[in-house]
């Protein structure tokens, strides 16, 4: 179902304008991983410090959506040299050349603008960013592993696993990498385990 809102713009964001959007996105990323299945309690101090390491990246990109002047939705991406490791150091021990591997990271999009193809255009517009910038031969990303028996998982949660294989991509048995945050029912941080899905470009 495409979007009929005529508002609705979404953006490739490369280089120093990076920097511009950076508080949209945190704010979009504090209210979004908040939800299942991420459960995240952040920090704008944390944000901040995050996304500054994001944007300084070679070759990052946001591809953001907006409904007229506000960002309603936002994904990311970087070559994965760039996300060495937690992210990267899974693929390396499983003989991976991470100089050929693109890192499709978060997608955050509000409640508001799901249903209407958003989530197509955020990994078009981020396999266009590997292709424009040459020499990768996959791209992957990885989500939060939850049990299906988490107390705050919703009875009505429908996961993207079939979007995702839609468009191409499948989990990679072994590639499994670790990450620390603070779930909203938690007092501190815990580590999470984080799926890859990959795809060859």
């Amino acid at each position: 179902m495409a979007n009929e809102r005529k508002s609705l713009d979404v953006q490739s964001i490369t280089g120093q304008d990076i920097y511009k959007v950076l508080p949209d996105l945190a704010r979009l990323r504090m209210i979004v991983f908040r939800d299942w299945p991420y459960l995240y309690d952040g920090s704008l101090e944390y944000e901040e410090q995050y996304l500054n390491t994001f944007a300084a990246a070679q070759g990052a990109v946001v591809i953001a959506a907006y409904d007229g002047d506000v960002m309603v939705g936002a994904s990311t991406g970087a070559p994965m040299i760039e996300h060495a490791g937690e992210f990267g150091d899974p693929f390396l021990k499983a003989g991976y050349d991470i100089e050929k591997i693109f890192y499709c990271g978060e997608s955050v999009l509000l409640k508001s603008h799901r249903g209407y193809g958003l989530g197509h255009a955020f990994f078009d517009g981020r396999e266009a960013q590997a292709h424009a910038l040459g020499g990768f031969t996959y791209s992957t990303f990885c989500r939060v592993i939850r049990p299906d028996d988490h107390p705050l998982k919703p009875a009505d949660y429908a996961p993207l696993d079939p979007f995702w294989a839609k468009r191409g991509y499948q989990p990679v048995p072994g590639i499994i990498a670790t990450y620390d945050w603070k779930d909203i029912d938690q007092s501190a941080e815990t580590t999470h385990e984080m799926q890859f899905w990959m795809k060859a470009l």
